[in-house]
C-alpha cells in the first residue's frame, strides 16, 4: 500500500484533511494509544495564517442529517506561534510514532497555509521553506468560512498568476487546495498546475448555512459555513474525476470518506491520496481503519 507522492514516500494513501484532526489535542485526550495506531501516512496541519486568528464567534457547528456545517473560521496562533510552539510539538509526537513493517518513518509533516494576497502567501511559503521539519506545503485557496483567499481560488487566471508568483519561495512540494465553490473546478486545477503546483487537493467544504430553530435568523456565529461529511461525497467524486482527467500532477481526493469503499472510489477515478475529514470527529481512528481495509479488502 506504500505510495510515492511528490517525492514523499508514504506507508499508505490515507492522510488527514487539514483542520479535521488536531494531533496535539488528540494526544492530550487519548494519550499513547493514539501513537500506537496513528491513522495517517502523512499529517497535514490546520490552516496557518500570517497573523493569529481567533476564529468565528460561536456557535460554530451545525449537525445535518448527512454531515455537518462548520463555521470555525481558521483559529490559529499565526505563523510565528506555529513555528515556535506547535511545529516543535508536532515533530516530537511524529518522531515517537512506531515504524511500520514498510520502514517508512516518520510520517511527513505537511503545513497548510493561507494568505489573502500573494505577498502574504510568499511570506508564509518562505518561512516554511526554511524549516526542514516541514516536508511540503498545502496552500489553502478554498476556505468558504472567511473572505481571504476565496476569490483567488475561484478565478483560474488569478489563481495561476498567484501560484506562479509565489512558487519560487518554496523549494518543497506545493499542494494547492482547490475550492469546490466555483463554476469549473477542473479549470482552476489546470491553472494551479500551470502556475507551478506539484499537486492539487479537493474538495473543501461546500458553502452552507443553518437557521435557528423556529426563527429566520442564522444559527452560526459566522452566518455561513462549510458543509462536509457524507452529503458531499457524490460532489467530491465528480469533481475529483473531472480534475484528474485534466491535470498530470497528483490529486488528493476528499469529501465524505467514511470507509475503505469510499476511499477506493476516489482512487479509482484518479486520486493518488485520499484524505479523511469529518469522519475523524466521529471516530478518531477512522483513518487507520480505512487504511487497513484498503490493504485487506473483503
Amino acid at each position: 500500500m506504500s505510495v510515492s507522492f511528490c517525492g514523499l514516500e508514504l506507508a499508505h494513501p490515507v492522510i488527514n484533511a487539514s483542520g479535521t484532526f488536531d494531533l496535539l489535542a488528540a494526544h492530550a485526550a487519548f494519550g499513547e494509544a493514539l501513537l500506537e495506531d496513528f491513522p495517517f501516512a502523512a499529517f497535514v496541519s490546520k490552516t496557518i495564517t500570517l497573523a493569529p486568528r481567533h476564529g468565528n464567534p460561536p456557535p460554530r457547528l451545525w449537525e445535518t442529517p448527512a454531515g455537518m456545517v462548520n463555521s470555525i473560521g481558521l483559529p490559529n496562533k499565526g505563523l510565528e506561534g506555529y513555528l515556535e510552539e506547535d511545529l516543535p510539538a508536532l515533530v516530537n509526537l511524529v518522531k515517537r510514532l512506531p515504524s511500520g513493517a514498510d520502514g517508512i518513518h516518520p510520517p511527513p509533516l505537511i503545513t497548510n497555509v493561507m494568505g489573502s494576497t500573494a505577498a502574504e502567501i510568499a511570506t508564509l511559503l518562505d518561512a516554511c521553506d526554511r524549516r526542514p521539519e516541514i516536508a511540503a506545503v498545502e496552500l489553502n485557496v478554498s476556505c468558504p468560512n472567511v473572505k481571504t483567499g476565496l476569490d483567488i481560488g475561484a478565478d483560474p487566471a488569478q489563481l495561476e498568476a498567484v501560484v506562479r508568483e509565489v512558487r519560487p519561495c518554496l523549494s518543497k512540494p506545493l499542494v494547492v487546495k482547490l475550492t469546490p465553490n466555483t463554476a469549473d473546478v477542473a479549470a482552476c486545477a489546470q491553472a494551479a498546475e500551470r502556475g507551478g503546483a506539484d499537486a492539487v487537493s479537493l474538495i473543501n467544504t461546500l458553502r452552507a448555512t443553518a437557521l435557528e430553530p423556529g426563527a429566520a435568523t442564522p444559527w452560526l456565529g459566522g452566518v455561513t459555513g462549510g458543509l462536509s461529511g457524507p452529503a458531499i461525497r457524490p460532489v467530491a467524486l465528480a469533481q475529483v474525476a473531472a480534475v484528474a482527467a485534466r491535470v498530470a500532477i497528483p490529486v488528493v481526493g476528499m469529501g465524505g470518506v467514511q470507509k475503505a469503499r469510499h476511499a477506493r472510489e476516489l482512487l479509482d477515478v484518479g486520486a493518488t491520496l485520499v484524505a479523511v475529514g469529518t469522519e475523524s470527529f466521529r471516530d478518531p481512528s477512522a483513518g487507520a481503519r480505512i487504511a487497513r481495509d484498503l490493504a485487506n479488502p473483503d
